[in-house]
């Protein structure tokens, strides 16, 4: 098993000082982590946690940004917490390098996985809430992805892959597309979705989610590619 490095490196590279180390330890800990997941639990509830504080601070910030639409907020907001820009803010804070996971995992290239940085980072979220609060969450969320805002949009990152979707199906097709659940997957707090796009009768692609928006998010996203519209 690979023993990440003290807690001390992190707690300072975020500026926050854990009252109970047990959540940090917990936070950071990845379910292929067999003997420490036995012992303190693996980090997907608090991932589930987190992800709930960063949508409400990040469409709370957006709100207060102006008078943008709900389209426009969504799609800001979209960019900001998306897998992408969650696991560059793990890498920059070097969240990777205190993950507990198995050997196998870590050989796998498990540290440096957009998905496993992103939902760690999520799950550091949840941590920070549950020990010192909403507004000490809030802040972090603030002062380490929400800032990142202006540069997103600078890098031309600020798109909605399913506004684009239904854009060129109708422009293509003269049809708007439409989505259903095909599966879930897991107890209320860890749910997965699989979300499938259809154009007419045609399924044009699949995408999976732990959140019906995100499931559609990604189908369209693989749609795009599928119809070679990106």
């Amino acid at each position: 098993m690979s023993v990440p490095p003290s807690f001390v490196s992190l707690e300072k590279s975020i500026g926050i000082r854990f009252h109970k180390k047990d959540l940090l330890a917990q936070a950071i800990t990845h379910r292929s982590a067999t003997r420490e997941s036995r012992i303190r639990g693996h980090n997907e509830r608090f991932e589930f946690l987190g992800d709930a504080v960063l949508e409400l601070v990040a469409t709370e910030h957006l709100f207060h940004m102006g008078n943008k639409s709900e389209g426009e907020m969504t799609n800001l907001r979209s960019a900001l917490v998306n897998r992408e820009n969650l696991a560059s803010v793990a890498r920059d804070i070097k969240l990777g390098d205190f993950l507990s996971m198995s050997k196998g995992e870590e050989r796998s290239g498990g540290r440096e996985k957009d998905s496993t940085l992103a939902n760690a980072l999520e799950a550091l979220i949840g941590a920070i809430y549950l020990d010192q609060g909403f507004e000490k969450a809030r802040v972090f969320c603030v002062d380490f992805i929400l800032v990142r805002l202006q540069d997103l949009l600078a890098k031309g990152k600020v798109r909605d892959e399913k506004s684009l979707f239904q854009e060129k199906a109708q422009e293509t097709a003269g049809v708007t597309p439409h989505y259903e659940v095909i599966e879930e997957e897991g107890p209320d707090h860890e749910k997965l979705f699989t979300c499938a796009v259809f154009i007419g009768e045609e399924e044009v692609a699949r995408g999976t989610g732990n959140s019906k928006q995100k499931a559609q998010q990604a189908a369209a996203k693989a749609a795009l590619k599928v119809k070679k519209w990106q």
